[in-house]
Order: C-alpha cells, then structure tokens, then sequence
C-alpha cells in the first residue's frame, strides 16, 4: 500500500479534525453558488505561487448556444505560432472555474511552453447536461478555426482536463476524432471522471480524502447525464476509443478516481492508440490545484507539463 504525501496528509487531518468541531451542512442543503465560492477559496488560497510572467486575456469564445468565458494564457518568450491547450477545469460539473484553477494553468502554459485557453463552460444544475459537454465541443472548435488570431499552429492543438475537465477532454477527443479540420493532436487527462458502466474497486474502497462519496453523488444528481440520450457523451465506458488522439492520463494513488483513469488509458492502448499512464502514488484527488500544500505538486506539474510540451513539439 502506497503511504500518502506527509504534507497532505498533515492538511487532511487538519480538516477532518476542523469538521469535527464544526461539522459541515450537508451539500443538498447548500447553494451550488456558495460551495463554488468556498471552493473558489479555498483552492485559490492553496495556490499563492504560480508563474507570474504569463500574459492573460479574458476573451469570448464559441460555446454550445452562445458565446461563453475563456481566458488565454501566454507564458513569457514564447515562440510564434505555438502550440495550443483547449483546457477544461474540473469540479463535478457543477462547481469550479477560472479562477480555481489559474495557477494551474499558468504552470502548464510556462512548463509547456504553449498557449492555454482555459474555458468557462456552463456549470449544472442551472445549465444540466449536456450543456457543458456542448461549450467544451464548441469552444475547441472555435479555437481550430481562430488559431491564426491566436497565435497557434492548428497542427499542435491539444484538449485537457482534470476531473470532470478529464471527462470533457476525453468526450471532446471522441466527438472530433473523424473530424479532418479539427483534428486534436493529443488529450491531456489529469485524474479524469470517465464514469465507467460498472463501479470500480476505488470508487468502492475511497470515500475521500478531498473527493467523496457525498459529492461523487451530488454532482451526479446535478448534472443529470443518467439516463439521457446522449449520455454516453459523459459516461464513456462503452465509447469506441479507435482513432483517439495520443494521450497521458495522470491518476492519483488516493483519489476515487484512480481505477478509471488507469482503466481508460489501457483501453486507449488496446484501440491502438498510443497512450501513456503515470500514477502519482502518494497524491491525492485535485493536486495540481494545491502546489503550496506540497512540493510534490510542483515536481508533477513540471513533469506534466513536459509531456505535453514533448507532445506539441
């Protein structure tokens, strides 16, 4: 059994015994706009230290029925045109944004050395399923067919994600793989959701830490993809993975998650696609989001971002 990162473990047990004075409200009872405003917080305050030398843009881009926010990033000396990643935050589809996950983003752009479009797509349960996975469809689009205003080669465009981002990444890389004008050059998978037909051993085992059942379960129910007619869209254990773009599929050692992306990446492979999987053993769900927690988180961001540098090269 891996042993978790001494610096989370630290800041788990800080929360759990922060709980116990203070039990928190369970999330039915509470506003979607006030969990993402904690959540907001709370990643934000975890995050003081990104890369400052990255330009940003707060721009429009094509969403599913309208324009939606995206905001670009361009890191310090970048050579023109560069490389692109579509990216999509996580959050259970139901909270996260922007500014959860900018440090993020900025260190993906500088490691990378690349451009990243990091899309505000429409959030459940105000805009249920498939809304968002319509923004995330739409807006990489969007960004194939303005690469020349952005400042990108349309040949070096990837998609990414984290989480439910993962999801959306992935979703995107399926919808698009017969596409010759839009034709996503790699998929960037970091502990995606892919919410496979039958429950993994992980999902079974881990209630927490940071992702729990309670929320696995709320963002389900918000998002309503269960039992829709497209819902295969979201749920993608039974899509046809042959002809998907390459792809790196990062998990976490105590995530819920971790079987699913193990799971995906080796489906990847047995449709022939050319697919890497690294686990971060010690880590937890949501890490690159939390790089002032441990130093563990910078070294893999780096890591990450080398590879998909390597990828766009």
């Amino acid at each position: 059994m891996s042993v978790m990162d001494a610096n989370f473990a630290a800041m788990i047990d800080e929360q759990a015994q922060a709980a116990k004075a203070q039990p928190a409200p369970p999330l039915d009872v509470i506003p979607p706009e006030m969990v993402r405003a904690g959540y907001r917080m709370q990643r934000q305050a975890q995050d003081q230290n990104a890369p400052k030398d990255v330009e940003t843009f707060d721009i429009k881009v094509g969403g599913g029925a309208g324009e939606i926010p995206a905001r670009l990033y361009r890191p310090a000396g970048l050579v023109d045109p560069s490389g692109l990643l579509v990216y999509f935050h996580g959050g259970g589809f139901v909270i996260g944004d922007l500014d959860s996950h900018d440090g993020h983003c900025r260190r993906l752009a500088t490691g990378a050395a690349c451009r990243v479009l990091a899309v505000d797509y429409r959030l459940a349960p105000e805009h249920p399923f498939p809304a968002g996975h319509d923004d995330a469809l739409a807006a990489t689009r969007w960004a194939f067919d303005h690469a020349s205003d952005l400042g990108v080669d349309p040949k070096r465009i990837a998609v990414g994600g984290c989480s439910a981002g993962g999801n959306l990444a992935a979703s995107v890389s399926l919808d698009l793989k017969d596409d010759p004008a839009h034709r996503i050059a790699f998929q960037l998978l970091l502990y995606p959701g892919i919410w496979p037909d039958e429950e993994t051993q992980s999902r079974k085992d881990l209630d927490g830490p940071v992702l729990t059942r309670e929320a696995l379960d709320w963002f389900e129910k918000l998002l309503a993809a269960v039992g829709h007619p497209h819902a295969h869209r979201a749920m993608l254990g039974a899509r046809d993975l042959a002809g998907a773009p390459p792809a790196l599929v990062v998990t976490a050692g105590f995530d819920p998650l971790k079987d699913e992306g193990r799971d995906y990446a080796a489906r990847l492979k047995a449709a022939g696609v050319k697919a890497t999987h690294v686990e971060y053993a010690s880590m937890v769900h949501d890490f690159y989001l939390m790089a002032d927690v441990s130093p563990a988180v910078v070294t893999a961001a780096a890591e990450t971002a080398a590879a998909l540098k390597a990828a766009l090269a």
